[in-house]
């Protein structure tokens, strides 16, 4: 079917049915170049390519070549812009800069072209980073205040490995630690804890095309409230804090009800806090949010979960996420079982509903393995609480 729809008809008179006029602009960049020696002793210049501030990959000028010979062949009624030309002589530092230039407005002008940005070929070039493999790549990582700070490592860091340098860039007590992780920033108002052994760099590449300057931040990885007042002994911590508290409020997800006006006035980082005093007695502090999804113990509409130190609750919304009255809750002690259902992209959980009976809810969520490892915390959490409170 994709070899018909190239060849040329006599109907169309040469031409194909591809349509180039659908335009998008994508913040692609070539701000520098750096020099690789391969493990024979080669040395060769590399090429940054940069998506949104976001370093996706290095290419060789001959790998620019490569992807243009093959756009060439797959769309042979395109236009395609020059590439610079070869030189058969080493090249100075000018005219490596000169190529530099020429190369990034050739891949501006090409991307810019929806089908042949969204093209194998482009795909392929844009994500595969077999090239240059021992070649450090800087990952820009959202800290909770709204800053960025960035960290240079290898492709192949897992997150664990990624965290700990950021961690140790910001000179975080190592005591404190377990208490934060690395997560990504997946959707409006939700970010996912990163597995600790996933590759940061691959989630940069998978979402290239976002305009974000990172798809990399730090979160709290915590849900007992006592600790949480331990980590505010440290004034960076307890800054962060801070500013995690204001984002859950202005998400909806802490609701102040009757304090509402009264965290607006201490809504200063001088007053930080005042502020967490105050929106620590509010509903739904601390918790994880997650997106709504369908959930079998509800015919029509969806659920909207949220996980707390306290307990576990569902949140009844229509299936536009409006939030409607309604909300489940259960106890943590109530809670019997919980497991990942892959096949049907769902996390299941059973409660006992009654001295003689327990009951199995799936909830339907992409999300299934973060839930389950926020279950796991909580309990692991609640377990080293009542440890501590027996002593």
């Amino acid at each position: 079917m994709e070899a018909e729809r190239l060849e040329p008809s006599e109907e169309t008179s040469g031409f194909s049915y591809i349509d180039y006029s659908e335009k998008r602009s994508l913040p692609i960049s070539i701000p520098d170049y750096s020099l690789v020696e391969s493990r024979t002793g080669e040395k060769y210049v590399v090429y940054n390519i940069y998506m949104a501030g976001r370093h996706l990959c290095a290419r060789r000028y001959r790998e620019f070549s490569n992807l243009h010979n093959e756009l060439k062949k797959e769309f042979p009624d395109f236009n395609f812009p020059k590439l610079p030309g070869k030189w058969p002589f080493t090249l100075s530092e000018q005219q490596i800069d000169s190529r530099r230039r020429g190369l990034e407005v050739y891949l501006e002008r090409v991307c810019a072209v929806k089908v042949i940005a969204e093209s194998s070929p482009v795909h392929h070039f844009l994500n595969d980073s077999d090239t240059v493999q021992g070649m450090l790549v800087d990952l820009k990582i959202q800290i909770p205040d709204g800053s960025l700070i960035c960290v240079a490592q290898p492709r192949t860091a897992t997150a664990a490995q990624v965290f700990a340098e950021a961690a140790d860039k910001l000179q975080l007590p190592k005591n404190c630690l377990p208490y934060w992780a690395l997560f990504e920033i997946v959707e409006y108002n939700f970010e996912r804890k990163v597995g600790d052994e996933e590759l940061p760099h691959h989630l940069y590449i998978q979402n290239y095309s976002t305009a974000t300057a990172t798809c990399l931040a730090i979160h709290r990885w915590l849900f007992d409230p006592h600790r949480e007042r331990m980590l505010c002994e440290d004034d960076r911590q307890h800054l962060w804090i801070y500013h995690l508290a204001v984002e859950g409020v202005n998400r909806g997800h802490i609701t102040p009800t009757d304090a509402l006006y009264q965290l607006k006035a201490l809504q200063d980082p001088a007053r930080k806090h005042q502020y967490l005093q105050v929106v620590r007695e509010c509903s739904g502090y601390g918790d994880v949010v997650f997106p709504h999804c369908a959930c079998d113990a509800r015919k029509k509409g969806h659920v909207r979960p949220h996980i707390g130190f306290s307990s576990f609750r569902l949140h009844a919304c229509k299936e536009d996420g409006t939030l409607q009255a309604q909300v489940i809750e259960f106890a943590w002690s109530s809670i019997e079982n919980y497991e990942v259902d892959d096949d049907a992209i769902a996390f299941c959980f059973s409660f006992r509903q009654s001295p003689e009976m327990n009951r199995w809810v799936k909830i339907f969520t992409t999300y299934n393995h973060y839930m389950a490892d926020c279950f796991d915390r909580v309990l692991q959490e609640r377990r080293e609480e009542e440890s501590t409170e027996s002593v």
